[in-house]
């Protein structure tokens, strides 16, 4: 039933934390969105979502997203036993499809622990059954991430193993949200020798620290 809407195209007449009403043929769809999508809308401007039809029992809700790689974020994150649609949300709205799909590759299950909704044991949960969706070409959950080379390419980075591993380390860590300075910090006294996905979980374990 999910995929009754796939999008919704129309005005935006309001917004508020995790909200945004788009109207479209005179009805308004309240759609529960990301901070990151939500900063992208205007009131009276137009607008574009990919949306998911959520269906319980006792309630409907209709969920919208900037990107089809937010959606699809987004899907992969309720399959999880455990993790509900506003900690879906709370997750995606602290990191990009890009950053929660390296933060997955990478196996930081505590860099997700900062996100409202998200116990340790539900962090690693979510990186143990999602981890095997991401492959080095950048294909998660059957999408690609990002237009881009820049962003489809954070999360090829994260198999390592060719070039400089830690200018891909900084970059994929970027990617993440990170600041370049923040990033080669995090890498300051650590081995050179190390792959870049192993250069990226010891630097994101200091930054999570």
């Amino acid at each position: 039933m999910n995929t009754i809407i796939y999008s919704i195209k129309g005005t935006i007449t309001h917004t508020e934390p995790n909200l945004a009403v788009v109207e479209a043929g005179g009805v308004g769809f309240a759609c529960r969105t990301t901070s990151s999508t939500l900063s992208g809308l205007q009131i009276g401007a137009e607008a574009a979502l990919f949306t998911y039809l959520h269906v319980r029992e006792d309630a409907m809700e209709l969920f919208g997203f900037g990107s089809r790689d937010e959606l699809s974020s987004f899907k992969l994150l309720i399959s999880v036993s455990g993790v509900g649609p506003k900690a879906a949300l709370s997750v995606l709205s602290d990191l990009s499809p890009q950053g929660f799909a390296l933060c997955v590759a990478s196996g930081d299950s505590k860099l997700l622990t900062r996100s409202q909704g998200i116990g340790a044991k539900i962090a690693q949960r979510i990186v143990l059954e999602l981890k095997d969706k991401i492959d080095p070409t950048g294909n998660f959950g059957g999408d690609i991430f990002g237009d881009s080379a820049n962003s489809a390419g954070a999360v090829g980075r994260v198999s390592g193993g060719k070039g400089n591993s830690a200018s891909e380390a900084v970059a994929a860590l970027s990617a993440l949200g990170f600041t370049p300075g923040q990033a080669a910090k995090a890498l300051e006294g650590v081995d050179r020798n190390l792959t870049t996905q192993e250069l990226i979980k010891v630097a994101l374990r200091k930054l999570s620290s």
